[in-house]
């Protein structure tokens, strides 16, 4: 599985370009830069089929809608969080950004344990509300794909409207009881892995015997 990252938008939230079969694509998030992204696929002779949102903060969908009009991409969302892709204010563009909100206007609501497709390659959600009410991470074959849940050594706000401190240790949880070790690619930072947040992130350590 080949996986490019591209830093984009105010935040330089992590976007993720992964070749599904030759010349096709998914991302993970586009949270702004919408130029600079279909420079990078159009350059690599990708077709983007697919974007799946991780959750619907304007930091991470800041260049969906420009991307979805340009290539005409399917756009996939957990349903707790679809009504941040209209809104300045639950997705917290008003106050936060600098920037234009481009309002995301076609979608596919998910939910826990949806399966998306594409090429050869299938990537399942898992609901891991806390951050944000829909909040969700992709797995696909050895790596998660976290969003801004599980960050390396750290994890994701829990103090914005919709977040919650009680749901996150609860998804925290779910993520450290998966059976195996997977690379970690968070919505901000550095990648890291499972096996190295559950021995050394300090709000992962104890989930085994909570």
């Amino acid at each position: 599985m080949q996986i490019h990252r591209l830093a984009l938008g105010e935040m330089g939230a992590n976007c993720y370009i992964v070749e599904t079969a030759p010349g096709q694509c998914i991302a993970v998030d586009i949270g702004g830069d919408s130029a600079r992204f279909l420079d990078f696929i159009r350059a690599r002779s990708l077709r983007l089929n697919k974007i799946l949102l991780t959750h619907g903060h304007f930091d991470h969908i800041g260049g969906v809608e420009e991307v979805r009009l340009a290539v005409g991409a399917e756009v996939f969302i957990h349903a707790d969080d679809a009504r941040m892709l209209d809104s300045e204010i639950y997705s917290l563009h008003a106050g936060m950004s600098g920037r234009k909100f481009v309002p995301v206007t076609s979608y596919t609501a998910i939910s826990d344990n949806s399966h998306i497709t594409d090429g050869i390659l299938t990537f399942r959600a898992i609901h891991t509300p806390g951050h944000s009410m829909g909040s969700v991470c992709y797995i696909c074959e050895d790596v998660i794909f976290s969003g801004d849940t599980l960050f390396r050594l750290s994890v994701g706000r829990t103090d914005f409207p919709g977040s919650s401190p009680y749901d996150m240790e609860s998804s925290l949880r779910a993520l450290y009881m998966l059976d195996g070790d997977f690379r970690v690619l968070p919505g901000h930072g550095e990648s890291t892995t499972l096996g190295m947040e559950r021995k050394m992130n300090p709000y992962m350590k104890g989930s085994k015997n909570e």
